[in-house]
């Protein structure tokens, strides 16, 4: 075969796995629920930053899910100085970085927010994406625990701005330093105990999943599964357990504070930690936050080694249906806690430092659930059609285009092929367009043009199927000047609103 006779190979669209392409739905849900959360970052006194999607690998350090090597968890690649960056895994490594590097020209407490998309180099599931967006706010250089306190107000207040009600979510606060006088005070306190105190976290951790019998088993000898497979357990003794429930199981925080306070007496930080989740808790009620908003649950266990103090998470407590047809609740969106030693590892001196971060594609999927997205929704533009290809004709078109822009009215003139009418007024309608804007040589010669209200025509069409037939309807149609062109459009866009917002109030 010769070389003319060889079909060029054709290029292969392909996604990348874990990965996924956005829809202009998708992204104007989003600007909207960023706006919101937004507004409430703002209203709390917290400025925007933003920092690169590549740091040095170094910078990342310690807390990649797998530090070995550069590239594990992380997308990595060598400068041409043989540096290694890597795509940002978080957002609160790479704050860290910036406030060390700018540390004598911010003003302490730094406090900011950021929203971004973050990396991970991990195998791709149901669920699981390689690219997805957080949404986060830190305070840097506050060391007491009313910066804490604030962050689960603010969280709260963000649920119900997003118009998540009352009783729909909670926000649960722990504390590493109790967890770690419980560890102490039932023997796991050393370096050398640090692998079954993991097992005892990762135990506690399956409580909603499990319920306490099955976290009993979990901390014990281990757990058998419905399908047989065998869990080994943490290997606690009766009485490890015993406490271990105590304390996860606590459910009214004020009722249990001085048994727990008991529990953890003589261990190195277990009081400290008692006495600032009491400090959170009383912050918070005499804020107006009361339980049913802002809980103390020493159930809650975020990937405890990268927090210092109070851990905190955005839980929606409402039912969902899963894939397998169950009802579950909806779960965490979001969470955060104390991180004292992030910057310090860039500064040589402590640094404290407490923030949150959601979860944007989950919270959206929430969202959705309840109804409470897409209530401003976009609407398509006016549609300028193109009834005449001289230039002169499509100048008045462009005219009679940018001056439904200027108003702010999206509009667009119609830029395939004219000559067919009946495609123009097809790609009206799978377009959504509100409105047709026609004018013929007849209407040219008047100074007139004609509006078809095309969603009003859909209605009243509704039982015409055939697009000829439609084409051929003349309803919900009207003859203005060109001088009155804007404001009819408006007039019409304004009835259209009404009729959209009567039928949500129905």
């Amino acid at each position: 075969m010769s070389d003319k006779q060889k079909k060029p190979q054709k290029l292969k669209a392909r996604l990348p796995r874990g990965f996924v392409d956005r829809s202009a739905a998708d992204i104007h849900a989003t600007n909207e629920m960023t706006a919101k959360i937004r507004e409430v970052y703002e209203r709390y006194g917290f400025d925007p930053v933003e920092t690169p999607l590549f740091e040095y690998t170094d910078a990342l350090g310690k807390f990649l899910p797998d530090s070995d090597r550069p590239n594990e968890g992380v997308f990595s690649l060598q400068d041409d100085d043989e540096q290694w960056m890597s795509l940002r895994y978080d957002l609160t490594a790479p704050l860290a970085r910036h406030v060390a590097e700018n540390f004598n020209e911010i003003q302490l407490p730094f406090r900011t927010y950021r929203a971004g998309y973050v990396f991970r180099n991990e195998k791709p599931g149901p669920g699981r994406f390689r690219q997805f967006m957080q949404f986060d706010a830190d305070t840097v250089g506050a060391p007491g625990v009313q910066a804490d306190a604030e962050m689960c107000m603010m969280m709260a207040d963000t649920m119900e701005a997003l118009g998540i009600k009352r009783g729909d979510y909670v926000i649960r606060v722990n504390n590493r330093k109790v967890l770690d006088g419980v560890m102490e005070a039932i023997g796991l306190g050393g370096d050398d105990k640090a692998g079954q105190r993991l097992n005892v976290l990762r135990a506690i951790d399956k409580l909603d999943k499990f319920g306490p019998e099955g976290v009993k088993l979990l901390l014990g000898e281990g757990r058998k599964d419905e399908s047989g497979d065998f869990t080994k357990g943490a290997g606690l003794n009766a009485d490890q357990i015993d406490k271990v429930l105590f304390f996860v199981g606590i459910k009214d925080y004020a009722q249990s504070a001085a048994q727990l306070a008991e529990l953890v007496a003589g261990t190195a930080n277990g009081g400290e930690g008692v006495d600032e989740l009491n400090t959170i808790g009383a912050l918070a009620t005499g804020a107006g936050y009361g339980p049913d908003r802002i809980k103390i649950d020493p159930s809650v266990v975020r990937g405890l080694e990268y927090y210092t103090g109070p851990v905190f998470e955005a839980e929606l407590t409402f039912d969902v249906t899963n894939e397998k047809g169950e009802k579950v609740v909806f779960g965490s969106v979001g969470g955060g806690g104390r991180y004292d030693g992030l910057v310090s590892r860039f500064m040589g001196q402590p640094v404290p430092a407490t923030g949150f971060s959601i979860g944007v594609s989950r919270l959206m999927t929430a969202l959705k659930n309840l109804g409470k997205l897409g209530q401003d929704e976009v609407l398509a533009p006016v549609l300028v059609t193109v009834m005449d290809g001289d230039v002169e004709s499509m100048g008045r078109y462009q005219r009679f285009t940018q001056a439904l822009r200027s108003e702010g009215i999206r509009a667009e003139m119609y830029q395939g092929n004219w000559k067919k009418f009946g495609n123009q007024l097809k790609y009206a309608d799978r377009r959504g367009c509100p409105i047709a804007i026609i004018q013929g040589g007849d209407e040219r010669a008047e100074g007139v043009v004609q509006l078809k209200d095309l969603i009003e025509g859909k209605r009243l069409s509704g039982e015409i199927e055939d697009n000829a037939s439609w084409r051929e309807a003349r309803v919900a149609q009207e003859t203005v000047s060109e001088a009155d062109l804007v404001a009819k459009v408006k007039d019409i866009l304004a009835a259209q609103a009404e009729d959209r917002r009567r039928a949500k109030d129905v």
